[in-house]
């Protein structure tokens, strides 16, 4: 074997000798071992090559065919064999869209362990619809995929839904499995995914009354263990006699994505730097899914301006010593790498904490067919959208939100701590069938964020930027 590898016809030669004599031994023929070795000796020229560029042609093949004519089947198998490496996965959030396939968000009432395909459309049918973008079907986030919940105990859990129905509520989940199954990390993990939002849209609240969830489970498992039932709460059927969830606002979006991508890896329901949509459109920000076009179109090499939200930084010394960095961002059209040398880096590296939206201004280039970023400045955008020139406007159902709506604007809104405030307030009070705007003397610090928190004061109908 280790002659054949090499394909030196003298130690080949010598291999035969021994192979013949060794036959010989063995009752063969000098002819007939002699012509085994050369059958032998012909596979040694590259033999073993075409074995398996035969092998991988055909795998090569029927994977091209399985992707074409069943594109949703094969992702959401493919998605399952790198359920364990969230990177991977992200890849796949963007091919799926390439492909007009949706990514469903997990849903405790219809993920499987794994990740599995619904409403799947023949793709022949789609064709020569009027919307070219409608999609060919969905795969649903597989439960097992969330960070820390365990194969396992997700097994577990679709098997129990399977056997005795969909779950009714978030005390449901855990009282109808045996209380060992599910534990506290699991349940934040599954909330914070957004597992839970079909049974509880405020994932704030569910996640705030986890306590009560795993002592209600708790007790719930007494009562079987003993045969005994609680006749007004387990023969309840409106649910009145569960303990009650505590009563508070659901979180900020930023602080809801934020563990949304500490729970999945992506960003699945919305993206940090959708609250900045429009600011992003007048700096003449490149989206992620344009930026080679945009340098190709501009000669292969380009100075462009992109926005992410910060996922991960890797950091290198090279040779030299000097140190680098491969910082990976994310936009509402998929992923991107950029480098960051020295001087930018040792500039910028409290601003690239995870799920921080930036600003970035890089050289953009195409070598090879490969595309490479390298970052020239970097500026925080929830410092550049505060200083940004903007207009907001307020309505307001009634007079009652108008303290909380001061003192909010006072509290965030009125300059302070080094940060200038360019933008103007105005308010819409109804006043008897017609509205009366009162615009705020005065220029303010107007944020997304403080447009979020606005909208969740009751009583405020609507918020816009004009």
């Amino acid at each position: 074997r280790r002659a054949m590898g090499k394909k030196i016809k003298a130690e080949m030669d010598a291999q035969q000798e021994t192979f013949v004599a060794g036959a010989a031994k063995n009752g063969v023929a000098e002819a007939t071992s002699a012509r085994i070795f050369e059958t032998i000796a012909k596979f040694a020229g590259y033999g073993f090559n075409k074995a398996h560029a035969a092998a991988y042609a055909l795998i090569a093949y029927q994977t091209a065919y399985l992707k074409a004519n069943y594109p949703v089947e094969f992702f959401a198998a493919s998605m399952t064999l790198d359920m364990g490496n969230t990177d991977k996965l992200a890849i796949y959030k963007q091919e799926l869209r390439n492909h007009r396939i949706e990514l469903l968000p997990p849903d405790i009432n219809a993920s499987g362990v794994e990740f599995t395909v619904e409403g799947v459309r023949d793709i022949a049918e789609t064709e020569g619809e009027a919307d070219e973008d409608a999609s060919i079907g969905g795969i649903r986030y597989a439960l097992a995929a969330i960070k820390g919940v365990g194969r396992a105990a997700m097994r577990a859990l679709v098997a129990e839904r399977e056997a005795d129905g969909a779950f009714e509520n978030p005390f449901a989940v855990a009282s109808r499995l045996d209380a060992h199954i599910l534990n506290r990390r699991q349940l934040e993990q599954l909330v914070s995914a957004g597992a839970f939002d079909t049974l509880d849209g405020n994932r704030a609240r569910v996640f705030g009354g986890i306590d009560q969830i795993l002592a209600h489970a708790q007790s719930t498992q007494r009562e079987r263990e003993s045969g005994q039932f609680n006749l007004l709460g387990e023969m309840s059927d409106d649910g009145a006699a569960l303990p009650q969830l505590p009563d508070q606002p659901d979180w900020p979006q930023s602080d809801g994505l934020q563990r949304e991508l500490d729970a999945i890896g992506f960003y699945m329901s919305a993206h940090p730097l959708d609250e900045y949509a429009s600011l992003l459109e007048r700096l003449g920000i490149v989206s992620s899914a344009a930026i080679e076009n945009t340098v190709t179109a501009q000669g292969g090499a380009a100075l462009i301006s992109l926005a992410g939200s910060v996922i991960s930084l890797q950091q290198r010394t090279s040779q030299r010593g000097n140190k680098f960095a491969f910082v990976q961002l994310s936009d509402a059209a998929g992923t991107y790498e950029v480098t960051m040398f020295s001087e930018v880096l040792a500039a910028s590296r409290e601003m690239l904490e995870s799920g921080k939206p930036v600003l970035v201004q890089t050289a953009a280039r195409v070598e090879e067919g490969q595309l490479r970023l390298t970052v020239q400045s970097v500026r925080d955008l929830e410092a550049a959208a505060a200083s940004a020139p903007v207009a907001i406007r307020i309505w307001v159902e009634d007079g009652e939100p108008l303290p909380s709506l001061k003192s909010l604007i006072e509290r965030e809104a009125t300059p302070d701590g080094g940060r200038d405030g360019n933008g103007r307030i105005s308010l819409v009070i109804p006043d008897g069938g017609r509205e009366v705007i009162v615009r705020l003397d005065g220029r303010y610090v107007c944020t997304p964020q403080l447009r979020a928190a606005m909208r969740a004061i009751p009583g405020v109908a609507d918020v816009r930027e004009l």
